[in-house]
Parts: C-alpha cells; sequence; structure tokens
C-alpha cells in the first residue's frame, strides 16, 4: 500500500507510491552526464586554460604551491552585482531591491573532461576548501545574509558547460525555504532540548538501514523521507552550525562521503546528472544550537509535475530502504 513518510527535520511529507514502485536500476540513465567522448580539451570552453582570459575575475587558486586543481572567478555572468547598492524599496504590493550580491565560479581541475566520481577525492576537498575560504572572505561583509554553495552536474541538473565546475551565490537576504527550515529547527530544539540534526543522524547510524557510505568525520544516508530515489544527506558527525567553521578533519569526512556517493550513483546509474547544494547557516545565525551544516544531494532521475508543483508534495516511486540497499550493492561490486 502506498504510505506517507514525514521528514522530521523539514516536516515536509512525501508519498512513497508503492503500488506503482520501481526497482532503483529501473531509473538509469540512459545517457550519461558527461559524454564520454569529451576531450580533455576544448578551445570553445572558457573554464581550459588559457581560454578564459579571466585573470582580472580570479579570486583564489588551490592548492597554495604547484599547478593549480582549482580555481575561483567571479562568474562573467552573474545572476547578481557586488559593486550594486543595496537600496529597497516598498509601495503596497510591491516590494523591490537592487540586485547586489557575489557569483563566483569554482572551476574543478585543469582537464575538459575531469568527471567528479571518478576524479580523485582530493580535488572535492579542495573544492570545499575553496568554498569556506571564499565565504569567509564574503562573509565580512555584513550586507551578506547568506551563501549557497551548489554544483549542477549535467544538463537536466542546469550545467550549461561540460568542464566540472561548482558555484556560490552570496546573498543580501535569507531564502524563505532557509528561513523555514531553520524555524522548524529551533522548534523541535525548544520543545526536546537537543538538535534535530543530530537526532537524525543518531538514528540512522543505529538502524543502518539507509547508510550508504561512513567514516570517522561523516555519514550519508538515504532519506528517510527522501523527496525523490537516491535523494541523500551527508552530514558531518559533530555538531556544527556553520560549515564556514568546520575543521579540516570534518570537511574532508564529508568529502570523502560524498565521493563515495557520486561514485555509487555515477557506477550504478550510468553517470546520471545531480545537484549537491551544501546548507549551512544564515551568516548572522553563527553557532545557533538548533542548527548543523550538511550537503544535500538529489540525483535528477525522476520529473516534477502538476502535483508537486500544486502541493509542495513529492511522490517517490522507490522505497528509500531499496535505494540505500541497491547503493550498497554497487559499493561491494566496486570492492571486489
Amino acid at each position: 500500500m502506498p504510505h506517507l513518510r514525514q521528514n522530521l527535520v523539514t516536516r515536509q511529507w512525501v508519498i512513497v507510491s508503492t503500488e506503482r514502485a520501481k526497482r532503483p536500476h529501473s531509473l538509469t540513465a540512459e545517457e550519461p552526464a558527461l559524454p564520454v567522448d569529451l576531450p580533455p580539451y576544448d578551445p570553445e570552453c572558457p573554464f581550459c586554460l588559457g581560454n578564459d582570459g579571466a585573470d582580472e575575475r580570479e579570486y583564489l587558486q588551490l592548492p597554495d604551491d604547484g599547478p593549480w586543481q582549482v580555481r575561483v572567478l567571479a562568474n562573467k555572468y552573474p545572476a547578481l552585482d557586488r559593486d550594486a547598492v543595496e537600496e529597497r524599496g516598498f509601495d503596497g504590493v510591491e516590494r523591490i531591491m537592487s540586485g547586489f550580491g557575489y557569483h563566483e565560479v569554482v572551476i574543478e581541475g585543469r582537464r575538459h573532461n575531469l568527471c567528479p566520481a571518478t576524479d580523485d577525492p582530493t580535488m572535492l576537498a579542495h573544492v570545499f576548501r575553496a568554498f569556506q575560504l571564499r565565504g569567509n572572505s564574503i562573509g565580512e561583509d555584513n550586507r551578506i545574509e547568506y551563501i549557497q554553495y551548489f554544483k549542477n552536474h549535467g544538463r537536466a541538473a542546469g550545467a550549461s558547460l561540460h568542464h566540472p565546475h561548482s558555484q556560490l551565490i552570496a546573498l543580501p537576504v535569507v531564502p524563505g525555504s532557509a528561513r523555514l527550515r531553520a524555524e522548524r529547527a529551533r522548534s523541535y530544539f525548544d520543545d526536546i532540548g537537543h538538535c534535530v540534526f543530530c537526532k537524525v543522524l543518531a538514528e540512522e547510524i543505529e538502524r543502518n538501514q539507509r547508510v550508504v557510505a561512513i567514516n570517522e568525520h561523516a555519514v550519508a544516508f538515504v532519506l528517510y523521507a527522501a523527496l525523490s530515489p537516491f535523494h541523500i544527506w551527508v552530514m558531518p558527525r559533530r555538531h556544527m552550525a556553520n560549515f564556514l567553521e568546520a575543521t579540516e578533519d570534518d570537511v574532508r569526512g564529508v568529502t570523502d562521503c560524498l565521493h563515495q556517493v557520486l561514485r555509487l550513483l555515477h557506477q550504478g546509474l550510468n553517470d546520471p546528472p545531480f545537484n549537491y547544494v551544501l546548507r549551512s547557516c544564515p551568516l548572522h545565525d553563527r553557532g545557533r544550537e538548533y542548527l548543523h551544516w550538511y550537503v544535500s544531494v538529489v540525483a535528477r532521475i525522476s520529473t516534477s509535475a502538476g502535483f508537486e508543483l500544486g502541493s509542495g508534495m513529492f511522490i517517490n516511486p522507490v522505497l528509500p530502504e531499496h535505494s540505500a540497499a541497491f547503493l550498497r550493492e554497487v559499493a561491494q561490486g566496486l570492492s571486489q
């Protein structure tokens, strides 16, 4: 029978539709998100060496010594303008702000045909280190309220270029979804007395039904109330609201688990398109006991339609436990 599940953190309800349930392997991508015949260099790609002419837009290179592996640039076509004057206007129902903010690109490697799932996990560690360094620098601007770090992999996930890259956008407001998530976490803390994220993490480790990757510092698991097949959270074990204050061990634990997740999706589902989003606290909510940073991974292998748009509720055709079991089987095959 179909049933509804609720995410304890977000309080979102999800329909798990067992009547039309699919086996995880039936969701394998027809074509990989990155074409297999990509060259290591593309003369038309703005992120390939020598093509961007972007030295004046560069903020950062990592590692600190030797050839760079990760490079951070101001986006050539930014969604927001860091030089805009912050202004607000109110006229009845019409409310407007100037388009002030930061929009930056993290180029992940020199080669055009690299893939985050098959590349060395050190690359992801460099990417997250770049997120931290740029986030701390941008956070010195008191006008910025929230920073979103994210990656789009494949056209269906919103990537316009094949060269591996991720992005960050810094906003002068806190998005409504982030504000609502924080309020719900605070409500749980007020009622129960501890962090709801830590509660979920502890139970997932104890039950061990949906865990797909684990190490000393982090855990990756398919959500009990996953919005879609292979909806995965990667969480540091140590409680901390603010990603920008995470230790090197915390970050490396998360990136190692994240790399394992991406590798399993790549191998098991033929390199499907995906998004990952790093969720941290609003910059002015640092140190809140009820918040906990983490990474959300969504494989873009199912389609939202009118019901989802109208209700805000999702229908997941795959049991989350089956998604987790499938990925564990893929991991077992890779280890043999």
